[in-house]
């Protein structure tokens, strides 16, 4: 057999002769003979008459597996197969399977550039792909989609997996959109297939909150998801609940686990029923609350005592019942008027699953309910979480009350954090913004125990 440029009639003349090698060998353009590289699939190869056993080992051989990978990338742009590519560092064996391509050897250097033209031509002149350098990469590696389809129906999928978004609440709305833009269910499910049932989940858990009355987060799962461990801290679809949760309750930010908690409980989902508590004065209804009304003293009410068997037997006498945010108040309260002090709860910073079942169940009877925080920003935030749960009026928690304030307290920290929006009553922002100081609520404490007092009702 005859492969040598200068004996072969045709190579001389520029054509590419056919290959007569042994099977499992290659004869390159230069006559050298290259060992097997990885066979393609024989049909699509045949339907675009191209000679799929050269093809294999030629373009397939792995020193080449780059510049078929470059070729494929440049498809799927919807890019000309014109110009150069060039591989940077290029081992031997690269270097060697160009050669054996081109029937050159490549120029030296530290980088290795391949015509693409020139490829193409090499493979429609010999015979092993008549439509050029595309259809032999599609022979060899399987269809190349374009990219811009490939993003048209991954889109669609997506939207697709949105959809059951679309049946939350009004109240969800806004937070439903949120996380349709932000990324987050696209970052915690990675495809459109496996946020399908991710979304349908959150869906699911979402329109069965708040749970009244508050039960543990592992039988609401198992209740309502796929098992009890469902929305165990860390996983997608608890983040993503969780995520809704705050939303539909208006829980803060923060961090931490006893802020986990909370923001489970803020929806009626608890750890258990007995770690969530409520500190409470002067509140009757049972014999237990009654001594201790009659004494004057607090009373810690525990999420159980208040879901097994609500110790609210009626609204009290007044109507009213006062809500402070710090626990210095009720204390005060209780030294100060004892039994005389009328139904005080405090909620000791956020509200707690038992405050919020307790508050709720209050005004369910037709209790007034009054509240008072500390006048900043995590203040405003904790009265605007309470609003979502109960309605409440302002005890002394107005503009007016905060300017006199300010004016009453020699010195007064710096506000921190971001503002935050008092919706009864829109100036108390303002006010807060324009003077950039905290006041607590143990500054203001003589005109609380006041307004309890018996004189002042």
């Amino acid at each position: 057999m005859d492969v040598n440029p200068a004996t072969n009639p045709s190579a001389r003349d520029g054509r590419v002769p056919p290959v007569h090698a042994a099977a499992g060998w290659e004869t390159a353009l230069d006559g050298t003979v290259a060992d097997t590289a990885p066979a393609v699939p024989p049909e699509a190869g045949e339907r675009a008459g191209i000679d799929i056993g050269r093809l294999g080992r030629l373009l397939g051989d792995p020193g080449l597996a780059w510049l078929v990978d470059r070729v494929r990338q440049r498809m799927a742009r919807g890019r000309p197969l014109t110009g150069s590519v060039t591989l940077s560092d290029p081992d031997a064996s690269q270097r060697r399977s160009v050669e054996r391509l081109l029937g050159r050897a490549p120029r030296a250097g530290g980088s290795l550039g391949v015509r693409l033209d020139t490829v193409d031509a090499v493979l429609r002149r010999s015979g092993v792909s008549p439509d050029g350098l595309a259809a032999a990469v599609v022979a060899l590696t399987g269809p190349v989609p374009l990219r811009a389809e490939t993003r048209e129906r991954e889109e669609r999928a997506w939207a697709e997996a949105y959809v059951p978004l679309d049946t939350l609440g009004a109240g969800l709305a806004p937070w439903a959109e949120r996380v349709r833009g932000d990324g987050l269910i696209r970052r915690l499910a990675r495809t459109p297939e496996a946020a399908g049932p991710l979304v349908q989940a959150v869906v699911r858990a979402l329109r069965a909150l708040p749970a009244s009355p508050p039960i543990s987060r592992a039988t609401f799962a198992a209740r309502n998801l796929s098992g009890a461990h469902a929305l165990d801290e860390g996983t997608p679809l608890a983040t993503l609940v969780l995520s809704g949760i705050r939303s539909l309750t208006g829980f803060p930010d923060g961090s931490g686990a006893q802020w986990l908690r909370e923001a489970w409980a803020s929806a009626g989902l608890l750890k258990d029923d007995l770690s969530s508590t409520v500190l409470t004065l002067n509140l009757r209804g049972t014999p237990p609350l009654d001594w201790m009304a009659d004494a004057g003293e607090p009373a810690v009410l525990t999420l159980r005592s208040l879901t097994r068997r609500a110790p609210v037997a009626a609204v009290p006498v007044t109507g009213t019942v006062y809500i402070c945010e710090n626990p210095a108040v009720l204390s005060a309260a209780a030294d100060t008027l004892g039994p005389a002090c009328p139904p005080l709860v405090c909620l000791q910073g956020q509200p707690s699953a038992a405050a919020l079942t307790l508050l709720r169940d209050l005004s369910t009877r037709g209790a007034d309910l009054l509240y008072h925080g500390d006048f900043d920003w995590g203040g405003v935030r904790i009265a605007a979480a309470l609003a979502g749960n109960a309605p409440w009026r302002p005890w002394r928690y107005e503009a007016v009350h905060y300017r006199a304030a300010v004016a009453a307290v020699a010195e007064a920290p710096d506000l921190t954090g971001p503002p935050a929006a008092t919706p009864w009553d829109p100036a108390l922002a303002v006010a807060l913004v324009e003077r950039g100081v905290r006041v607590e609520e143990e500054a203001v404490l003589d005109d609380l125990l006041a307004d309890l007092g018996p004189g002042s009702r």
